[in-house]
């Protein structure tokens, strides 16, 4: 039974690949100027998975990313979904907005833009209240959209709404409700953005290419690999030789690196509620896995990119650092890297 359903999403995959290859794109994706600091570096905080009032520990967790953003002065925050649990919010008039991050990450060092993704909590409530230019107009640095991009000179971050990627939550939401107003039908709108993803990472000049969404990409969390993301999403990563994919889902803090590409995978989702125990291992490399709370922080410059993730009390776990693979000439068009 397992091989058939593998079977039948494989060929729900080739169908959409197929239409993706087919499809006018629906637009460009929304592009974003964030210009670099004046000596050409970046530094960032990447959050995930904590809406929830302060509790499960998100009020300590913000209270060390505001440290560590004044001794980083970072430019930005990334946040990879769910940023309202449990049911997203009910409008944009609903306190969980203010209660779950307005009120929470008031250091000083964290009043910079704030670029987020929804996540699959988020799509549960109304999703057109968290995408509304309203919310911005109570807090500015909240900037959250479905798909875009966000250009920061050295690198193009690619958003990506990952979400109606899984099947699941279309066949089988069981209790959830998920607004799909906007989305449906589900193959017309990934197909479309497969495409427009595709158009806009082959026109990136940028030394880096990040990609970051909220479902897990690779993982031996609770969630564990997302297949529809490595069956149509990756493919793509692959092609335009992206460096990065960041994502949250998964309550936990991790690095795998991809065995037969360049491509890193980096789970930042421990901004409040933590899973503890799980661990399910998969075909690629696990080189750092911590089932807590804590965020991940990012720096960059034209060389090289530094990955440090902290726990809840803003202790360094661990930390990776990788030399551009496009300035020492080390990466093909395809995306692989050639041998020494």
């Amino acid at each position: 039974m397992a091989k058939g359903s593998d079977a039948m999403a494989a060929a729900a995959a080739l169908t959409l690949l197929a239409a993706a290859l087919c499809a006018p794109a629906a637009a460009e994706l929304t592009r974003m100027e964030h210009p670099a600091k004046n000596d050409g570096s970046l530094s960032l905080l990447v959050v995930g998975d904590w809406g929830r009032k302060g509790t499960y520990n998100q009020s300590r967790v913000a209270e060390q990313m505001g440290k560590v953003g004044e001794l980083l002065d970072i430019d930005f925050v990334i946040s990879t979904g769910d940023n309202f649990y449990e049911n997203g919010l009910t409008g944009t008039d609903d306190e969980a907005f203010e209660q779950s991050f307005t009120d929470i990450y008031t250091a000083k060092s964290l009043q910079k833009p704030w670029y987020l993704v929804l996540g699959n909590h988020d799509y549960r409530g109304d999703v057109l209240a968290q995408l509304s230019p309203v919310l911005q107009k109570i807090d500015n640095r909240f900037i959250c959209m479905r798909s875009f991009i966000v250009n920061a000179e050295i690198v193009d971050f690619f958003f990506v709404d990952t979400t109606p990627f899984q099947l699941k939550y279309w066949t089988h939401p069981k209790d959830d409700h998920y607004d799909w107003r906007g989305v449906a039908p589900r193959e017309k709108y990934l197909a479309n953005l497969l495409k427009d993803l595709d158009e806009a990472m082959k026109k990136s000049t940028a030394t880096w290419r990040v990609a970051v969404g909220h479902h897990t990409m690779r993982s031996v969390s609770d969630h564990g690999d997302t297949k529809e993301l490595l069956q149509l999403l990756l493919p793509v990563l692959q092609a335009n030789s992206v460096d990065f994919y960041i994502n949250g889902h998964d309550h936990c803090l991790e690095h795998i690196s991809s065995k037969n590409s360049p491509i890193q995978y980096f789970t930042s989702g421990g901004g409040s509620k933590a899973w503890r125990g799980v661990f399910q291992p998969n075909e690629d490399n696990l080189e750092f896995f911590y089932d807590g709370q804590g965020f991940m922080s990012l720096q960059l410059d034209h060389n090289q990119a530094e990955f440090t993730f902290y726990d809840v009390n803003g202790n360094v776990l661990y930390q990776y650092t990788r030399s551009s693979l496009r300035k020492t000439g080390h990466l093909q068009p395809s995306g692989y890297a050639t041998e020494e």
